[in-house]
This record gives structure tokens, sequence and C-alpha cells, in this order.
């Protein structure tokens, strides 16, 4: 997900706090320096996403202050774009030794992207991290300068015959059925929350820069996608020439896919494989035009198997806002696979369109007994969660979906869903527990700042009380926060990205 510049930290964590909550070795090379920088097995240093110990002399004043000005640049958008039946896939051949790398001609570069100690307390090496000076020593004002930026006006023409068109499912238009609400359970009582593991980029363990071209990527959404295995699917992904804070490059990929069987995650999650499309480059699963106003982007934002068949809900974004953290996407749609996750197609009509502002823009889709449900809500991450149902054997089928509405599974009429939590969520992430028959729905609270936990004992509620889990106080730019399905009652784990080292992680919670 590329714009996640949104939260504002709190308060000051103390350096003894981070210390003991991260659980990395120190940086041999800078331990005098950088001592809240994690290391990996091969020495390399990674990115820490907790507050950085604060630098002397105050936040620095930015010797440049730009300005953006944009003007319009009209572009022709072949509708409907090119058809991508047969991607290429190439199998991984990864050696012995983690620490070599498989592919040194392709990854190799002559300096390493990596986390710079500054004193404005964020990591990387953005333009804001040098100054003229500081405050309270005479320094200059900064210089303004104008930054004229294209902004993109699409120009739909004709294009080529685009991808086969899907036979229409029936319709099966399901009756109102009315439903009940369960007893509300007790808040979640969440003990010690610790980060794990760096999962991705330079310095993790998995070493995905140099595996896969994976350097900056965020979100980590996981589901069981047969016994044994556990899919991870990540959002806007850059390669080499990426550079932190944020998201940035030109090897650009919408979204790319791992797998991996680690059942012990106490030091961290074991990717054993990516899909490819090249040698050591992770491919783009589900394709995007990558046009800024027209469709800039397709990001997944849950997953879900039944028998052989893999499924993955998707938002197409067609812009982000000038609003910080705000997106306006097309639609909601779903895509399946048939090989393992190699090669999806995207379903022509299991989609959600965006108007008027419709929920089910960002969904996470859980199946449970004979239906899978649809947690959603509207784009951006101003909205509350709805929900819906549908048979198991017609997941790619609109017509077959009801909504929760005031007690009613209703047919149809998905803009009436009414909301099955109080307040505002974004980057939904949902599991049922069979061990102890429990409901878990972890997400962003934009408003207070924090990733928070509720459970149920049914997927319409009654919700229990929110319960935190991470605050942008001790993580500032943090954001997501999806569950782990081998997760269990008294372990819970989950990845967290943060927007300045645009990587992903992966936390513990101790549930009592």
């Amino acid at each position: 997900m590329v714009d996640k510049s949104w939260s504002v930290p709190k308060a000051p964590l103390c350096v003894a706090v981070v210390s003991a909550a991260i659980g990395f070795s120190a940086v041999p090379a800078a331990a005098e320096t950088t001592p809240w920088l994690p290391v990996n097995s091969c020495g390399e240093t990674g990115f820490n996403p907790a507050r950085e110990p604060a630098g002397p002399g105050g936040p620095p004043i930015p010797p440049t202050i730009n300005i953006p000005i944009p003007y319009p640049d009209f572009q022709l958008v072949p509708v409907p774009g090119p058809a991508d039946e047969h991607p290429t896939r190439v199998a991984q051949d990864l050696p012995a030794d983690p620490c070599a790398d498989p592919c040194p001609d392709l990854t190799d570069e002559d300096e390493e992207p990596q986390a710079e100690p500054d004193s404005s307390g964020s990591s990387g090496s953005s333009g804001s991290s040098s100054s003229s000076g500081s405050f309270g020593s005479g320094s200059l004002l900064p210089k303004i300068e104008i930054d004229p930026r294209p902004e993109i006006i699409p120009i739909p023409i004709p294009g080529g015959p685009g991808p086969e068109p899907q036979p229409a499912p029936p319709v099966e238009i399901n009756p109102e059925e009315p439903g009940s609400l369960t007893p509300s359970l007790e808040k979640p009582d969440v003990g010690d929350v610790r980060l794990v593991s760096q999962l991705t980029g330079h310095g993790s363990e998995n070493r995905t820069d140099k595996r896969w071209q994976v350097n900056g990527t965020d979100l980590g959404i996981m589901w069981e996608s047969k016994p044994g295995e556990v899919a991870i699917a990540f959002g806007d992904t850059f390669g080499k020439d990426w550079r932190p804070p944020g998201a940035n490059g030109e090897d650009w990929r919408s979204n790319v896919l791992g797998h991996s069987t680690d059942t012990d995650l106490s030091n961290g999650m074991t990717i054993d494989s990516m899909v490819q499309d090249s040698r050591c480059h992770a491919a783009e699963i589900i394709s995007s035009r990558h046009i800024h106003n027209f469709e800039t982007t397709t990001i997944p934002t849950s997953g879900f198997a039944i028998g052989d068949r893999q499924y993955l809900s998707y938002m197409s974004v067609k812009r982000w806002s000038i609003i910080p953290g705000m997106w306006y996407t097309n639609y909601g749609g779903i895509a399946y696979s048939d090989d393992d996750g190699q090669t999806w197609t995207k379903s022509q009509h299991a989609k959600w369109e965006n108007i008027f502002g419709a929920r089910f823009q960002v969904s996470a889709m859980v199946p449970h007994d004979d239906y899978v449900y649809m947690f959603g809500t509207p784009n951006g991450r101003i909205g509350t969660i709805g929900l819906a149902r549908v048979p198991v054997d017609q997941v790619l089928n609109k017509t077959s979906y009801q909504y929760w509405s005031h007690g009613t599974w209703t047919p149809v009429q998905h803009h009436r869903a009414t909301p099955i939590v109080e307040g505002i969520a974004s980057e939904l992430s949902v599991r049922y527990d069979a061990t102890v028959e429990k409901w878990q729905m972890t997400y962003l609270d934009p408003i207070a700042g924090s990733i928070i936990l509720r459970q149920s004992s049914s997927p319409q509620g009654v919700w229990s009380d929110a319960a935190e889990l991470v605050n942008t106080a001790d993580y500032p730019r943090s954001y997501g926060g999806f569950m782990h399905p081998w997760s269990t009652e008294n372990d819970l784990y989950f990845t967290m990205s943060e927007w300045d080292s645009y990587n992903v992680y992966l936390m513990h919670a101790s549930l009592r």
C-alpha cells in the first residue's frame, strides 16, 4: 500500500523500553551510534519500527521546503487493457547457505539502503534528515522551492480484445433470513506485546531483498493455503532502487505472494518461497494498470482457501487522496487461483463498485461452516465495518450474497449493511479459532492511533470492547495488523507495517 504517511506519534518511548521490547541483536559495527537498529544472522542491518531515541538539539530544520504544483498530463489509456492470460513463472533455486546471495548479478549494488540515524524521530534517509542548522542555533530559514508535478488525466481509447469474457453466474438470490446476536464476550486480556522479527527487506532473516528483490513492501496478509502451508500476500512492493522512507522506486509491483511452512513463530517466520516471474524477482500476481486517476494499483485485502482453490479479495485503487493515508477505489473484487497461488484470475462478476462511498471496498473474507463471511469497509480509512455472507460454493456469485442489516440477512442491498461495531476501522483482519470457538478481529483505529483486537462468538456480534495491541506512540507510522492463522488461544501472532522503513514485522501478543 503506497500512501500511509498519516500516523502521528503521541508520546516518547523510553529507550530502555525499546531495547527490552525489540529483542534484536545490536549492530556490531555501529553499536555505539545506532544501538536501536536490528541485525540479522548474516550481519546485515535492518530497520527498527519503534520510536528512536531523541537526538541532541531537537528536530532539524530542513534546508528546502518543496511546494507541489500540479499541472495536467493527458494520457491515452487503452480500454480494455492487455490480457495477461499466461504470465511467466520461474521456479526458485536458493543456495543452501542462507547468507549466500542467489543472484548477485541482479541484486548487488554499490550502496545498501540502510536506515540512517537522525534526530527527526524517523528512520530513513529522507530529505528532511539533513539540515542547515537546528532550532535555537541561529540557523537560516529553509529555502522554498516550487515543485511542478504532473497530474495524470486519463483519456480512454479503444484497446485490444482484452481477457475472454467469463460466463455470468446464474441469478440465485437468497431470501431474507432473520438472525440473532450472541452475548458479548469480555474484552481481550492482552499481556506482553513484542516485536518478534523483521519479516521483509534489507536486514531481515528472510533476506527478501536478495532472494526476491522485495526491498520495500507492506501488509503481510496470511491464510492457510493448504494443510501445513501459509500464504502471505504483500501490498505495493519495490526493488533494489527503493530507498527509505516510504514507497518509491521503479521496480514497482502492486502485490507479491510468498509461502511459509514455519510452525515455530517464536523466533520469526521463515518465508520458504515466493511466486517468481524471473530469477530472484517476485511476481505481481494481481495485475494493475499503474495509471494514476485510472487504476493506480491493486492491493490484496484478505485470502482464504476452499478445497484446492485459493481466493484473494483485493481493491482496485483509483488514486491516492491529497489527505495523507486516504485513497479512492474503483471497486473491491475477488480473484482466484487453482495452482497454489502461482497464477490468479480476476472475477469479472464478483465486484463491488465504489458508488457513493459504498462499503465492501476493503474486505476481509473468512470461510466457516457453510458460509464465507465478508467483513468490509469503504475506501480510505474513514468508515464503519459491515458484514455479508455467501454459501461456500457461490463465492464468485454476487447475487447470492446476504448482508447483515438490523438483525436480518438481506439479499442484494449491500449499501444497507449496518455497522457491526462502533467507530471506524481500516485494514481489517478476521479469523475464527475453532479450538475455543471464538472469532477475533484486528484493525487499525485511525482516531485512537492504535491497532486493536476484539472478539465475539459470532460474525455479527455482539463484539467485545477493543483491546489495544499496538500504539503509534511506541511504533510511529505503524499500520496494518494481520493475524497469522496458526495463532492460538494464548499466543496471537500478527504482522505490522511501518511507513518510514516501509517493511513488514512479525509481532506477538500474549492473551491471558
